[in-house]
């Protein structure tokens, strides 16, 4: 069997005085890919930047205290890309230091941690975001073709900030004019799935579900409420996603017990 968690940590320090580490010990995880680690790694202590057990791959942002992405593997990398530059997508050469995206090649599988831009409408960050979206999904398509060239599966782990259809997020009819929610990008998450065929893991293996959630806004009782979106996303080639054999969101038992806004999403592969 082979496990592969995402996490979205809301800024790894306070995610580890809350209870990373000891979440981190305890996992069986093969790969953990993390999200919003909001550090680089020489303010994260030893345990977290390179814990026993593990290799690291720590990609954070140019911007300050933005962003970050991290991947922590059981073996050793065969290779390691950070950013998605380089493949002669346009565009794709301004996110290389955003802290957006870091791929690994593990034997048999690339597997990738992703931020995607979370937007606001009728804002710079929204500009950004469908920047990101335009060159990543070329990307993708080259990605899976490389991939399949190389005999290797693809495993796309991360907070993709798009709830894709309406059992994917609580209140949808409230959300159809926002970021996270707009026809336009869940057209887009369309042509990732339709067009350059990758497969959404944990929504194949519950395909009648409502959620499950891996994301509760911090304000009011959302967590509580179960008023939740499913923006985390464990995005695979069909051989590989074939081989899926659970997936499951580890949510928190209370509201105190969180580390992070999001929720740890893993899947099991049984290769």
């Amino acid at each position: 069997m082979y496990t592969v968690t995402s996490v979205n940590v809301n800024g790894l320090r306070a995610a580890v005085k809350k209870g990373f580490v000891e979440w981190l010990a305890q996992s069986e995880a093969d790969v953990v890919c993390l999200q919003e680690v909001r550090a680089e790694p020489h303010q994260l202590s030893e345990e977290v930047r390179d814990p026993e057990g593990w290799h690291t791959v720590h990609a954070p942002a140019a911007a300050k205290g933005r962003a970050g992405v991290s991947l922590y593997t059981r073996r050793a990398p065969e290779r390691v890309q950070i950013g998605f530059g380089g493949f002669g997508v346009p565009g794709s050469e301004e996110f290389d230091t955003a802290g957006r995206y870091v791929e690994v090649d593990l034997p048999g599988v690339t597997v990738a941690s992703l931020y995607l831009p979370s937007g606001e409408v009728g804002t710079e960050r929204q500009d950004e975001k469908e920047r990101f979206m335009a060159a990543f999904l070329p990307y993708l398509e080259g990605l899976r073709a490389r991939a399949a060239a190389d005999g290797r599966e693809v495993l796309v782990c991360g907070d993709w900030n798009i709830a894709h259809q309406e059992a994917d997020l609580k209140n949808w009819k409230g959300n159809k004019k926002n970021s996270g929610f707009l026809p336009e990008e869940r057209a887009w998450l369309t042509r990732v799935f339709e067009e350059v065929a990758y497969v959404d893991v944990v929504r194949a293996l519950h395909p009648d579900q409502e959620g499950p959630y891996s994301w509760w806004s911090y304000r009011g009782r959302a967590f509580d409420n179960d008023t939740g979106w499913r923006i985390d996303l464990l995005v695979g080639s069909p051989r590989l996603a074939e081989r899926a054999v659970k997936a499951y969101v580890e949510r928190a038992a209370s509201h105190a017990e969180r580390w992070s806004d999001h929720a740890p999403v893993t899947a099991v592969f049984d290769l």
